[in-house]
């Protein structure tokens, strides 16, 4: 069949390198893709948020699957829109959706059907935000109520902190995600990403991963979109992905469902492990970024049938293949990020970095100009490494990243850091 893969970024990147690697999969087109992606298929020139132009470049091109990468395209209905002109794509409807697009959805979804996650309240108006701070203390989490592209987090250690995070989001520093804002509790312990494959009905299980997303070593600095992730997270032993799965996302999948509004595609649950258990930090409605840079050179199984399973309601009589060995990706990302990154600088020898063992590399904000690879975003180029473990990973990805020759751009030196110390403290 002929696939559409929409999105730009290192996710897509990798989506785009598992999907044109299934004998399903006779051509793949990618909507607008990377200098990566053109690597894996075709790039094609559509305008993403117009549904209809999407649609009929489907029906132009006999596109048997269309699979949707970030999340934006979600919230605003494409699914809903593509299924409407008989195409079937790959991800949740819009009221679905939601459980990205607004953080209070999800909160009170939550509360209502027992799921475990932090202490919260939320507010319309900035001046019972302040009288909340001002009772509760800090540390608190400020978060805006929708979609901020990994800017609408803020980790407010002090009460100065959070007022200054309040007056932000309700001023318009975040546009309209923050014209409602979610104020929760600090919740103490280690996070984790999980990912299942849902089907409206049932839940598959994939791989596990760590991110990292303060932007610098040690887990300091604002939080950005993610410096690098590792998978499998040591923390996310067979016992705790079974208690995630029965306390977290299938509960989450039923509340789902009784609504009227049941999950299908990939539900991404952050969470924090804490001293009682999991509790959910946050959903995602798709995968990763850059988590699914980890797990798709780990996915042993063909991906195309799992997304198709994922659609056609049939999960429950699936299962995945995993690698025993462990990835690890560093970000390389512009000077400047996550505020104004500089875009136009050169980057060189990216193929020397990715022709050596054990190493790809998954493009993001890149652009082919006048036959040079250069920086045109944020998050720029993603170095992937396996090994045998988090620490070969880890040496690896690093030993290729500094074959990269980019004066521009500055990565995290510590990516892997929590599962490193667990290795080496046997």
């Amino acid at each position: 069949m002929n696939i559409l893969l929409i999105g730009s970024g290192g996710r897509e990147h990798a989506l785009s390198w598992a999907i044109s690697a299934s004998p399903l999969c006779d051509k793949l087109f990618i909507a607008p893709g990377n200098p990566g992606t053109a690597e894996c298929g075709e790039n094609v020139v559509i305008d993403i948020t117009d549904h209809e132009a999407v649609a009929n470049f489907c029906k132009l091109q006999r596109i048997g699957l269309v699979v949707v990468g970030p999340e934006g395209p979600l919230v605003e209905g494409i699914v809903d829109d593509l299924a409407a002109a008989g195409i079937k794509a790959f991800g949740p409807s819009k009221a679905a959706a939601q459980l990205e697009g607004s953080k209070a959805f999800t909160k009170e979804l939550c509360a209502e059907f027992g799921i475990p996650t932090a202490a919260f309240a939320r507010f319309d108006d900035p001046d019972a935000a302040r009288a909340y701070v001002a009772k509760h203390g800090a540390p608190l989490v400020i978060k805006a109520d929708g979609l901020a592209a990994g800017k609408g987090v803020v980790m407010a250690e002090t009460v100065e902190q959070a007022n200054d995070a309040i007056g932000m989001m309700f001023s318009g520093g975040l546009g309209t995600a923050g014209e409602e804002i979610v104020i929760e509790e600090w919740m103490i312990g280690e996070e984790a990403s999980f990912f299942a494959l849902c089907d409206g009905a049932h839940a598959l299980a994939l791989a596990s991963a760590q991110d990292h997303k303060r932007v610098g070593d040690g887990d300091t600095g604002p939080n950005t979109g993610g410096m690098g992730a590792y998978s499998p997270a040591p923390v996310m032993t067979k016992a705790m992905e079974a208690r995630v799965m029965a306390e977290i996302i299938q509960p989450t999948l039923a509340g789902m469902a009784r609504r009227g509004s049941p999950f299908k595609g990939v539900l991404f649950a952050g969470l924090m492990i804490t001293a009682e258990g999991p509790k959910l930090i946050e959903y995602n409605v798709r995968f990763g970024d850059p988590e699914c840079e980890v797990l798709m050179p780990r996915l042993k199984s063909d991906i195309v049938p799992a997304l198709l399973a994922a659609c056609d309601g049939v999960l429950d009589a699936f299962d995945l293949r995993w690698s025993e060995e462990a990835a690890l990706t560093v970000v390389l990302a512009a000077k400047g990020y996550p505020g104004t990154p500089e875009k136009g600088s050169v980057i060189a020898d990216v193929e020397k970095a990715a022709a050596q063992d054990g190493v790809l590399i998954f493009h993001a904000g890149t652009q082919d100009k006048e036959g040079k690879l250069v920086a045109n975003g944020g998050r720029v180029l993603n170095v992937v490494a396996l090994g045998k473990s988090v620490s070969e990973a880890q040496a690896r990805a690093y030993a290729a990243v500094d074959l990269i020759d980019w004066p521009g751009g500055f990565c995290r030196r510590d990516i892997g850091w929590q599962a490193v110390k667990r290795e080496r403290e046997g």
